[in-house]
């Protein structure tokens, strides 16, 4: 059976559990989230591997690029990263990190950037299926109408995270 390594991080917005496969990161996820356990399952079953508490160079480089981050000294993220799971939340994981730092879209847009325009609910659970947080900025989707829409960390976290990557330059 394969290992996937995974620690726990305390961010300044919540507890972040990261995860490393090979040398890549496959999981930066919010500890206490509400599908922890079906998100969990599809990294362990797409891997074919089980979770070990031990570190490793990635999730300790993840951890730095982490506290820079939230110190606004890193605005972009500099880790090879595994993103397991369908074509179609792939082809949406990927669109999300075109999202610049401090900018938000909608589902629509995001729906569009993928040519997929009327599978915005489809989109929307893509994102919220997202395991690798932050450096995958699923936390820059809003509501059509900007309002802050779900979140697996919380829309505290939301509302912190956004906030943090608006004022960097102010």
């Amino acid at each position: 059976m394969n290992q996937i390594n995974i620690q726990y991080y305390k961010s300044p917005v919540g507890e972040i559990i990261l995860g490393s496969y090979g040398d890549k990161l496959c999981l930066a996820d919010w500890r206490y989230r509400r599908m922890r356990s079906t998100v969990d399952r599809r990294i362990q079953n797409g891997l074919n591997a089980q979770y070990s508490e031990e570190t490793s160079d990635v999730i300790e480089a993840t951890k730095e690029q982490m506290q820079a981050y939230f110190t606004s000294k890193r605005q972009q993220f500099d880790i090879d990263i595994l993103m397991v799971g369908t074509p179609f939340q792939k082809s949406v994981w990927h669109a999300l990190q075109n999202i610049p730092y401090g900018d938000t879209a909608s589902y629509i847009a995001l729906a569009r950037s993928i040519n997929h325009e009327k599978a915005v609910r489809a989109v929307a659970s893509a994102n919220g299926a997202n395991a690798i947080s932050i450096i995958i900025p699923c936390h820059r989707i809003i509501g059509a109408n900007g309002d802050l829409v779900g979140y697996a960390g919380g829309l505290p976290a939301k509302k912190k995270l956004l906030i943090l990557e608006k004022n960097l330059f102010s």
